[in-house]
């Protein structure tokens, strides 16, 4: 018998927030400290761009490359749902986080699609959003991350509308010193494990 009729169906929840927010950093202390039963997946974009996909400019360039990722970021909590083992996926971004970098109107993204908002929104448990800093100096760019601080605190507010309709989100400020976001981020993530279930590593 499945380990899995032990424990009660695995939920997903998404860690977002703008480029430089500090989710990488969250997600690798979580991947450390929590137990054998929570998957925390991959960053989608990451795994589009670091693959070469194309980084190009224009509209249909960038709907392209959303719908890539939206579907990259389905996939991958596919294939961590199937596993019968697990309690909880933990998601580096969910699949509305394309839609806070989607070029034209939001209906438009749905209907390209295939999907809602109430589908989407009801994909995950809950929503734990991390702030952009407010100071810049606090910013850095990357080969992946190419956008500005003034950019990334854009991102930040259209995913924190992106979002707004969850009614289990979590948002942390981005003025808090790191430790203490990360320390906030990852009790809400264990808020949501039950201790029975989860054993050490």
């Amino acid at each position: 018998m499945s380990s899995k009729s032990f424990y009660r169906p695995a939920k997903r929840i998404v860690v977002t927030g703008g480029p430089g927010a500090g989710k990488t950093a969250v997600l690798e202390l979580a991947r450390r400290d929590l137990c054998r039963h929570v998957d925390v997946l991959p960053e989608a974009a990451s795994v589009v761009f670091s693959g070469g996909f194309p980084r190009r400019t224009g509209e249909s360039a960038r709907r392209s490359v959303q719908r890539v990722i939206y579907r990259v970021q389905a996939e991958l909590e596919a294939l961590s749902l199937a596993d019968d083992e697990l309690v909880l996926s933990v998601c580096d971004r969910g699949t509305l986080d394309a839609l806070a970098y989607w070029p034209g109107h939001r209906d438009d993204f749905f209907a390209e699609l295939g999907t809602t908002m109430y589908g989407e929104l009801a994909r995950y448990h809950a929503v734990i959003h991390l702030r952009v800093p407010e100071d810049a100096s606090s910013y850095r760019s990357s080969d992946i991350r190419r956008e500005t601080h003034r950019e990334a605190r854009e991102i930040d507010l259209r995913l924190l509308e992106v979002w707004s309709q969850h009614p289990r989100r979590i948002v942390i400020d981005g003025s808090e010193d790191f430790m203490v976001k990360a320390k906030s981020a990852l009790s809400a993530i264990r808020a949501e494990i039950d201790d029975h279930v989860c054993d050490p590593r």
